[in-house]
């Protein structure tokens, strides 16, 4: 039930094709091993990690060479299965293999090859079906291939021609070349008529079991017939104890048998050999490199080879099985710049202002104005409220506020006075309160703390403000009161740690948040690079030269 599960999870994903699972970004390479075999880069947070599994960077009869990736990996996870082993030469081999099985029919022998029933198979039967067409004496002489799984597997590559290398795809105009004239496939051992010289192919590769290690017990008392191993074996299987050529094996039931027929190992294993190893290390340069499927010994071999062929330029692990291995690698982070804020190219020095962003491993600065495009999340406000206590006249109130912002807007709300003022704070009329309404920002924040301010002076002494009110329209534009004034007003808006008088150089300075704006007393002016600042102390000064400046409009109710 686990298998079929799984089975629905499972994604189909073309070479070279991206996909990106939780941040994890992975993309896959030809390895050359098997029809189909992968090599996967995989990106974490900026750190690239190539792992090979089994890989074969020499071309043979229908598989391309395994790639080589055009990005540096800074891990590479790679196999040591023939840790400092070289092969030999592809068309020596192959000699080799043939020239065994010829000599093998010759002598009236029969001739077993214990196969995988996926890659090497395949390339064998390649080899004989060339072999037999170019020998007409050997016509009469049967080559099988017994495995259940082959023949299903030969359905997969007389299907897939195209991923193959260059010379299949070639002859599939002609003909299939998985389609074989001179082999057949045996279906089970009761269609076996062993009556005179053949060539089986037969799974298992290791003879542990099955129809290779029975067709091998019955054969091997005979000198005439012959074993040939093609492909890797693991210490402690029978297929690796005979290429030692015993006297005698065990069978699978517990008798003692001679073995009298020729052993010969030809390596078709298409896993990578020390010369293939070194020379992809070579190419991709990797900053780590973690050895693995491999017998201990030749891991161990393969390191010590790697580490005096590089030197240092490299560290070179052979961890066992459930060892764990620490990497640091630097640890910088990049940020890309999306939308809005990308529109114009940034010169050396300019701020990047926006909201960063994390997904997965990724980082993007992004204007808040357009998370919603590339983000799930959107853009709030926040919407402050402060209420303060105050039973002095709201005309009163007014009157003030218009001494510090000049313009205030009446409106109402739900049937209640409220006063707008610097655009965006709202001051809500209710009985012995008020409320302070904004939204919040740096400058609106400080616009609330203004007004807030005004409201707590106003009702701790309503009476000295009347006062004061009434000399700043009777008293007329004195200079030292009215650089006084400016001075205590911007103390009121900013706090005293924020601003600086300075009388002898007629000038005050403002900072807020890093932001300086310095007032000329001499000139009135402003000189600031921050506009909202600017504005702001701008319009203060101007209402407050106009709250000193003699009114002839005696109108002003303050009761």
């Amino acid at each position: 039930k686990d298998l079929d599960y799984s089975l629905d999870k499972i994604e189909t994903l073309n070479f070279h094709e991206e996909k990106e699972v939780n941040g994890i970004r992975f993309w896959s390479y030809n390895a050359g091993h098997v029809l189909g075999a992968a090599m996967f880069m995989i990106e974490i947070a900026g750190v690239k990690l190539l792992y090979t599994g089994d890989f074969s960077r020499q071309e043979d009869r229908h598989l391309m060479a395994a790639e080589v990736p055009n990005v540096r990996p800074d891990n590479l996870i790679i196999e040591s299965t023939y840790g400092t082993h070289v092969h030999e030469k592809r068309e020596v081999r192959e000699a080799r293999f043939t020239q065994t099985v010829h000599d093998t029919i010759s002598r009236g022998g029969r001739c077993l090859i214990p196969v995988f029933a996926l890659g090497r198979a395949q390339e064998l039967m390649l080899i004989l079906d060339e072999y037999w067409e170019a020998h007409p004496e050997l016509h009469d002489v049967p080559i099988y291939y017994a495995s259940s799984l082959a023949k299903k597997c030969m359905a997969v590559f007389q299907t897939y021609v195209n991923a193959m290398n260059d010379k299949i795809r070639r002859q599939i105009s002609v003909n299939n070349p998985f389609v074989f004239k001179h082999i057949s496939n045996l279906k089970n051992i009761d269609q076996f008529q062993d009556i005179g010289p053949s060539v089986v192919m037969a799974s298992p590769g290791m003879l542990q079991s099955g129809l290779s290690r029975e067709l091998f017990e019955t054969w091997c008392p005979d000198h005439r017939n012959s074993v040939i191993i093609a492909g890797y074996c693991v210490e402690g299987t029978l297929a690796k104890m005979i290429m030692s050529e015993p006297e005698e094996i065990t069978s699978i039931t517990g008798q003692r048998l001679p073995l009298k027929c020729s052993v010969t190992y030809i390596s078709f294993s298409a896993h990578t050999d020390y010369e293939q190893t070194s020379e992809f290390i070579r190419l991709l340069k990797p900053g780590h490199i973690i050895l693995v499927h491999g017998e201990h010994s030749e891991m161990q071999r393969l390191r010590t080879a790697l580490k005096r062929e590089y030197e240092d330029n490299m560290d070179v692990f052979a961890p066992a099985n459930n060892e764990e291995i620490i990497l640091n690698f630097r640890g910088e982070k990049m940020a890309k710049v999306v939308g809005r804020l990308a529109s114009k190219k940034p010169k050396a020095g300019d701020v990047v202002s926006g909201v960063l962003v994390k997904r997965g491993f990724n980082y993007h600065i992004v204007s808040p104005e357009e998370l919603q495009h590339y983000t799930d999340l959107s853009q709030g406000v926040v919407l402050q409220k402060q209420t303060v206590p105050f039973t002095a006249p709201f005309s009163l109130l007014h009157h003030c506020l218009l001494q510090l912002a000049g313009g205030v807007e009446q409106v109402e709300q739900s049937g209640k006075n409220c006063l707008k003022v610097f655009d965006s704070i709202l001051v809500v009329q209710e009985k012995n309160k008020v409320v302070i309404q904004w939204e919040g920002s740096n400058m609106n924040d400080m616009y609330a703390d203004a007004v807030l301010t005004l409201c707590l002076q106003i009702e701790a002494n309503p009476q000295a403000i009347k006062q004061s009110s009434l000399r700043s329209i009777t008293q007329g534009k004195d200079k030292s009161t009215f650089e006084d004034r400016v001075q205590k007003l911007l103390v009121e808006m900013f706090g005293e740690d924020s601003v600086s008088y300075q009388p002898k150089l007629k000038y005050i300075t403002v900072t807020i948040d890093n932001e300086k704006a310095v007032v000329n007393l001499k000139s009135y002016e402003v000189q600031c690079q921050n506009e909202n600042l600017h504005q702001m102390i701008t319009s203060a000064i101007k209402r407050q030269h106009i709250a000193l400046t003699p009114v002839n409009v005696p109108t002003i109710a303050i009761t």
